[in-house]
């Protein structure tokens, strides 16, 4: 090390020091910035979830039409579940935005769909169990999914 280094070293021990009487470091800085790192993919993982005109227990209840909407922000994506005749469900739903594809996921199970003009689409014949739709739009060369979280049918 030379001499202009250890002139620097110096330097920098004591500003440091003197900042750490000044201006301490918040004593849970921290673990305060753990959490922030740790939940930064939250909302990107789990859209938002809500209930559009009927009550949290509508979603598992026995109720014979449910209206769900999910959003991250930049689209959002509104779904009207019904139960069919034959014990299945359809699902009507619109999104916001221009969408490639829409893919409702149960599973191993996966069917698509492309929305109309007016970002309308259908799933009909969709069996009872754990559901997610996911939207993949390209804009330009970027694609982008929206994933909802699952709920169940």
């Amino acid at each position: 090390m030379s001499a202009h280094d250890r002139q620097d070293a110096e330097l920098f021990a004591q500003l440091r020091s003197l900042w750490r009487d000044v201006d301490p470091m918040p004593a849970t800085l921290i673990d305060r910035m753990i959490a922030a790192v740790a939940a930064e993919g939250l909302s990107e993982e789990y859209a938002l979830l809500t209930l559009v005109d009927h009550p949290l227990g509508a979603v598992r209840g026995d109720a014979d039409a449910l209206t769900l909407q999910f959003s991250d922000g930049s689209t959002s994506i509104l779904l009207h579940v019904t139960r069919t005749a034959q014990g299945g469900h359809r699902i009507d739903g619109w999104v916001d935005t221009a969408a490639a594809v829409i893919e409702l996921v149960q599973g191993e199970r996966t069917r698509e769909t492309v929305p109309s003009d007016t970002g309308r689409f259908v799933f009909d014949d969709v069996p009872d169990g754990l559901t997610r739709v996911r939207l993949t739009t390209t804009i330009g060369d970027e694609k982008r999914t929206l994933s909802t979280p699952q709920f169940e049918l």
